[in-house]
């Protein structure tokens, strides 16, 4: 009889080319995503060894960090953006691998082309040079960011070395409450852990309020995995996957996706498997929540007050205080009804069609606020398309939101869409370090409807009273 064994370890066992005794395995990577800003230096690598791509046909590539988001139809307005972009153009060229460049009706945010064409399918290990690879675990992935060095060791031979992490699992059961999402799910786990509680382990989503997401919600609760330090996030695949995954452009079609689907079926945790970490949380314990510093673990319920000094330990008040004074928030402060300058929609986290539906069905036949300024950023051309054929876009135009082009946009200041210093702004994506949307800015971390509600009353709201 064989011994039960974690979704975890059945997708890496079933990679590992070579184990090395107290070394790490080398693993087959299925697919390698890049873009511009982390693949330059790994095909000069590659240029210096005189070697080519191993696997062009599992590299995929496409411009989304440093793009604009408006006229990106005209030469790129910014020197290091249009540098990085055209070298990406250049080497993607010169070594055979296929660009989703601008104007090409696949480009988007590398963690969202994955899924929405059906490169991204379960059972695989994929790696790109970018924290928040993690999201592609809501299929049932091993997938997991890299560094520039590990992005020439794949492009020169499909593998990896890697140790293996620990295991934990996070378990969520329980009914979720009228205008609490996933991203709040994830945002309050953080919080509960902290920014680094799950370092060294992949993690498990599972329990009956993760089962009953959406696969789009399932990748933003595994797109923040790396938020809390795990070296990635996965949830095993159900009917909810396959029927995600049918008819996309690149998944197995007929046949072989019947097959496939045999197989992705198996792609599961075997009763009595062992994690070395197993943490439970209920469904109904959570609320809308929002970050007040300065890493994604300094979250509370929009409700709640900023913790007072005498709550935080000792060895954390030094850069707590910093934090606060970055954010320009008192301890103990409350941030309901807190002005907020800037609202932004858009990132890895929150850009796919589902994240704009549901803010459109919010704001429909309401004016944003006087003095806010409203940003709403598709993941994708294909979003993008679908926001426009469903008229969301008309939704947004009469509300007075900007809905601009596909892009990375103000989830990080790598572009020309910057939050001025000083200014708050509500934003959907998944880091609110300082600086990360511009020199000085002041993120606010939440769900896209507690973004669409700071939207049109101009601040901090409890989306609770508003649905």
């Amino acid at each position: 009889m064989s011994t039960p064994t974690t979704l975890f370890d059945k997708i890496w066992d079933a990679h590992v080319v070579k184990a090395m005794e107290g070394g790490p395995d080398a693993v087959f990577i299925d697919r390698h995503f890049i873009h511009e800003v982390t693949s330059p230096q790994a095909f000069d690598g590659l240029r210096k060894r005189g070697i080519g791509v191993f696997n062009t046909k599992r590299t995929t590539a496409t411009a989304d960090h440093n793009v604009p988001t408006k006229d990106q139809h005209l030469p790129i307005k910014e020197a290091l953006s249009r540098h990085q972009v055209e070298t990406l153009r250049k080497n993607c060229a010169e070594f055979g691998v296929e660009l989703y460049d601008l104007g090409h009706p696949f480009q988007g945010i590398v963690h969202i082309i994955g899924p929405e064409l059906g490169l991204t399918l379960p059972g695989m290990t994929i790696v790109c040079g970018d924290s928040h690879t993690s999201t592609h675990g809501a299929f049932g992935n091993v997938a997991f960011g890299i560094g520039t060095s590990e992005v020439e060791q794949v492009l020169a031979t499909q593998c990896i070395l890697q140790y293996k992490p620990k295991r934990m699992r996070i378990n969520v059961n329980g009914q979720l409450a009228n205008g609490v999402t996933s991203k709040d799910i994830i945002l309050y786990i953080i919080s509960k852990i902290s920014a680094s509680g799950a370092t060294g382990y992949f993690v498990e989503y599972a329990g009956d309020t993760i089962r009953g997401l959406s696969m789009e919600a399932r990748m933003t609760i595994c797109n923040m995995s790396i938020e809390m330090g795990a070296r990635g996030g996965l949830i095993a695949p159900d009917e909810t996957t396959f029927e995600y995954i049918r008819g996309r452009r690149f998944a197995p079609q007929g046949e072989a996706f019947d097959e496939a689907v045999a197989h992705w079926q198996t792609l599961k945790t075997d009763e009595g498997a062992e994690f070395d970490v197993e943490l439970n949380y209920q469904a109904e314990d959570i609320g809308p929540m929002i970050t007040y510093g300065t890493n994604p673990g300094m979250g509370i319920k929009i409700n709640d007050h900023v913790p007072n000094l005498n709550e935080i330990p000792e060895s954390e008040l030094a850069s707590y205080t910093k934090s606060l004074a970055y954010m320009g928030l008192e301890p103990g402060a409350e941030l309901l009804d807190k002005p907020v300058d800037y609202v932004f929609i858009g990132s890895c986290t929150n850009a796919r069609i589902e994240d704009l539906r549901t803010v459109a069905e919010f704001v429909k036949g309401k004016k944003k606020a006087e003095g806010v300024e409203v940003w709403v950023v598709p993941g994708s051309v294909q979003v993008s398309n679908q926001a426009k054929a469903e008229g969301l876009d008309q939704v947004f135009l009469e509300a007075g939101f900007e809905l601009r082009e596909p892009g990375c946009s103000a989830c990080l200041g790598m572009n020309e869409d910057k939050v001025p210093a000083g200014k708050y702004c509500i934003s959907t994506s998944n880091r609110n370090f300082e600086g990360r949307q511009g020199p000085g800015a002041r993120t606010f971390l939440a769900s896209p409807i507690t973004a669409a509600a700071a939207a049109v009353t101009g601040k901090v709201m409890d989306v609770r009273e508003l649905v």
